[in-house]
C-alpha cells in the first residue's frame, strides 16, 4: 500500500459520517473541559478541625478531682471495667456524687464539644449530669433524671431539666453504654444521645443557670450522678 493510500479511501457516508462527527465533537468538548478545569480546595481542607483532646487516660483521675458533694459516694478508676477498657466509677451517695475538671484555664467557653460514654450501672436516677460553661454562664445536661427517664438542660429561665422546653423522656437500661455529646456555639446548645438529638436550644435570649445547691461544685466542668452508681469513659473535648 502506498503512502498516499489514505487519500484513496471512500468518504464516510450516511450513519457512519454522523457517528464520526459526533465522536469528534465529544472529543473536542472533553479536551476543552479538561483544559479549563482548575484544582479546587475546600475550607475544611485548608483549615481542618483540630483533633479531639482526651480528658481521661483510662488509668487515672489525672486532671479531675472528686467534687466534694455532701454525703457523696467515692469516685475511682477501674482499668478493666466490664469489657476490659478503663472506666471512671462513680459510686452512689445519698445525693450527688461526681468529679470536677481541675484544669479550667484550658477549657473553652464557646465553640466546642464535650463527648463521653456513660452507663447506669445500678440506680433509678440520673447517671450523667454534665455541667459545662456557656459563655459567662453554665448549665447541666441531665441524662436519666427524675425517676430514670428525664433528659434536658438545667436550668433554662430558672426552670430545671424536668420543666422547660428542653425536657425530653427516654428509657435507659442498666449496664449499657450510651454515647453523649454536647455542642456549645455562639448561638446554640445542642445535645445528642446515641446520635439522637435531644436538645436544640437557641440560648442567647435565655437565662442559663445551674440548679441551686451543691451542683456549683461541678464548675467549670463536671460530671455527676444522683443516688446512682455510674460508669464513664472516653471523655473528650473538641474545639470547633
Amino acid at each position: 500500500m502506498s503512502a498516499n493510500s489514505s487519500s484513496q479511501r471512500p468518504p464516510l457516508r450516511g450513519g457512519a459520517a454522523l457517528l464520526g462527527a459526533a465522536l469528534l465533537r465529544a472529543t473536542l468538548l472533553l479536551m476543552g473541559t479538561a483544559a479549563n478545569a482548575q484544582p479546587t480546595s475546600t475550607g475544611a481542607a485548608k483549615n481542618p478541625a483540630p483533633p479531639a483532646e482526651s480528658l481521661f487516660d483510662g488509668q487515672s483521675l489525672a486532671g479531675w478531682t472528686q467534687s466534694g458533694f455532701e454525703a457523696e459516694g467515692p469516685v475511682k478508676v477501674d482499668p478493666a471495667f466490664r469489657d476490659g477498657r478503663g472506666a471512671i466509677i462513680i459510686e452512689a451517695g445519698t445525693t450527688l456524687s461526681g468529679l470536677t475538671w481541675t484544669r479550667g484555664t484550658t477549657l473553652p467557653h464557646l465553640n466546642y464539644e464535650i463527648s463521653l460514654e456513660a452507663m447506669r450501672v445500678k440506680g433509678s436516677d440520673f447517671f450523667c449530669g454534665l455541667t459545662f460553661p456557656v459563655g459567662s454562664a453554665a448549665c447541666s445536661f441531665i441524662v436519666g433524671g427524675w425517676g430514670g427517664m428525664v433528659v434536658g438542660i438545667s436550668n433554662v429561665d430558672h426552670s430545671d431539666a424536668s420543666d422547660n422546653d428542653t425536657t425530653q423522656g427516654k428509657e435507659f437500661a442498666d449496664g449499657r453504654w450510651y454515647r453523649i455529646r454536647v455542642r456549645v456555639t455562639d448561638e446554640k446548645i445542642e445535645a445528642w444521645i446515641d446520635d439522637e438529638q435531644m436538645v436544640d436550644l437557641e440560648w442567647k435570649t435565655r437565662k442559663l443557670t445551674l440548679r441551686p445547691g451543691d451542683i456549683q461544685k461541678s464548675l467549670p466542668l463536671g460530671i455527676c450522678s444522683y443516688m446512682t452508681r455510674a460508669a464513664l469513659r472516653d471523655i473528650r473535648l473538641r474545639r470547633l
